[in-house]
């Protein structure tokens, strides 16, 4: 029997939980779990909870079957995954901050979310980690960065310009997110979910839809499913030209820079033009869509297509043949393939370091499932490979967006969900252009949201970030956090 089936058949399945099962299960599941995490033959989608239960959610290495397992916590703890499982550490720290449960055998005390503020006490200072060695120093940056973007301290400790630990703390953006999603309607949660992390709107406005439409049984009509599809390949569409443009800038290379940002900006008008919105926030809802294409919107985004088809090859040409370029990007911030299954990153940053996992094939959803594309992959992990990954998957999203306008279908684009008749659950995981994005809901039978989780894949890639840095020099570091581009507000929560 699969790795995963073994563990949800020793608990008890929960009701109502759509589409995968999910299992309260005792301490010693929850523990042969983490092992199970440890050896690799499951993989973690999400670690969080509530006053008095903890959730994994977990994928089956070998099935590809996702699952959910539950443990209550009258006492306040649980046996923690982190001490088997290092990718969990932040997860429970911040379950810790929020819920108040305790890990036990938790390998890292430190708060993560809490910055000392949340209680009447004086904070404290946060004890980063340290190194040993002869003429150690540490360089503190942040947490206010010289550009517009958003707050993050990172402390170096660096022996001369060579870095050998990097430690990054976040929580600067917290929002309350959870806290504000228990209680509200479907239509005030779906507005939080679009703003956990601006870049990523329709990635996050789309897990939510799903993982609610999942909950209540429910399929939104065809024509919305592809214009969600549509949407979120502008949205990758944008973001990578932009980062493109913006790892090179971080190179000194301005150049590339400017076109992306051209190319960006011509990406978000076209957006405007065809659904009434440059970023398409709004747009997306439990139902469907709220917005169908405008009457010249087929018309905006072939002419993009056309622009893209033209401009971006010019920008894929300049980069290969810079060397100056070159020369800061191959063979830096090289992260190892075995991390990033380990850590099971996500998005490019994974597929630059050999995991080719991508939610729209892994964890078919329409109308991927009928579309056709690869997913680009490479082996040498630097920030070199994470640009050539972009470039690769830009134009894999280049014929996407003319697969989906060429299909089309006719036909209404929302219908208003049920109200439930009973408790009802749903998880959904949905490719964004970073990577895998997961939200889990919880309903009430008043239809409104008893618990909302929403997971950003640089949950993952944080700490790989760190990994990655080690044994480069300072000066590089903007070029490797920019080839990562992580979110800082999707794991401030």
């Amino acid at each position: 029997m699969p790795a995963l089936n073994q563990l949800l058949d020793k608990g008890a399945i929960a009701a109502a939980h759509r589409p995968c099962p999910r299992a309260v299960v005792e301490a010693a599941v929850w523990r042969n779990a983490a092992g199970r995490l440890a050896s690799g033959r499951l993989t973690l989608l999400d670690l969080w909870g509530e006053r008095d239960a903890a959730h994994m959610a977990l994928r089956d290495a070998q099935t590809g079957e996702t699952g959910v397992l539950s443990i209550l916590c009258p006492a306040g703890r649980y046996p923690s995954v982190s001490a088997r499982h290092p990718p969990a550490l932040r997860l429970e720290r911040a379950l810790r901050d929020l819920y108040g449960l305790t890990p036990e055998g938790l390998p890292d005390p430190r708060p993560w979310l809490d910055h000392g503020r949340w209680g009447d006490a004086a904070p404290e200072p946060y004890p980063f980690l340290t190194a040993e060695g002869d003429n150690l120093h540490q360089i503190a940056v942040g947490p206010v960065h010289a550009g517009i973007i958003e707050p993050g301290h990172f402390r170096f400790t660096a022996s001369g310009e060579t870095v050998v630990r990097l430690e990054a703390r976040l929580g600067y953006t917290h929002k309350g997110v959870e806290a504000l999603a228990e209680g509200a309607d479907i239509d005030a949660a779906a507005r939080l979910a679009d703003g956990v992390s601006g870049d990523s709107t329709v990635a996050y406005a789309l897990a939510f839809a799903r993982a609610t439409e999942a909950a209540l049984g429910v399929d939104a009509p065809p024509r919305a499913v592809w214009l969600r599809a549509l949407m979120a390949e502008l949205e990758r569409l944008a973001n990578h030209v932009s980062d493109i443009g913006a790892i090179s800038n971080d190179a000194a290379f301005p150049l590339l820079h400017a076109h992306g940002g051209i190319l960006r900006e011509q990406v978000l008008r076209a957006c405007d033009a065809a659904f009434g919105h440059r970023m398409m926030r709004g747009l997306i809802r439990p139902g469907g869509v709220t917005a169908d294409l405008a009457p010249d919107g087929v018309a905006a985004l072939r002419a993009l297509l056309e622009t893209a088809a033209r401009r971006f090859p010019a920008m894929a040409r300049a980069y290969d043949a810079t060397p100056s370029l070159l020369d800061r990007t191959v063979g830096a911030g090289f992260l190892k393939p075995e991390l990033a299954r380990q850590y099971a990153a996500g998005g490019f940053v994974g597929r630059a370091s050999g995991r080719g996992f991508d939610a729209r094939l892994a964890m078919a959803y329409a109308p991927y499932d009928s579309l056709s594309f690869t997913v680009p992959t490479r082996d040498d992990g630097d920030v070199h490979a994470r640009i050539w990954v972009r470039i690769l998957e830009v134009e894999q999203t280049l014929a996407l967006i003319g697969q989906i306008l060429d299909r089309l279908p006719e036909g209404g684009i929302f219908a208003a969900p049920p109200a439930p008749d009973a408790p009802c659950e749903g998880l959904a995981v949905v490719e964004g252009f970073r990577g895998d994005v997961l939200a889990w809901v919880r309903l009430g039978a008043d239809g409104r949201v008893a618990r909302l989780r929403l997971r950003d894949p640089s949950w993952f890639q944080w700490p790989l970030l760190e990994a990655a840095i080690e044994g480069n020099i300072v000066a590089d570091f903007p070029l490797c956090n920019k080839s990562f581009n992580c979110s800082y507000s999707g794991c401030d929560l």
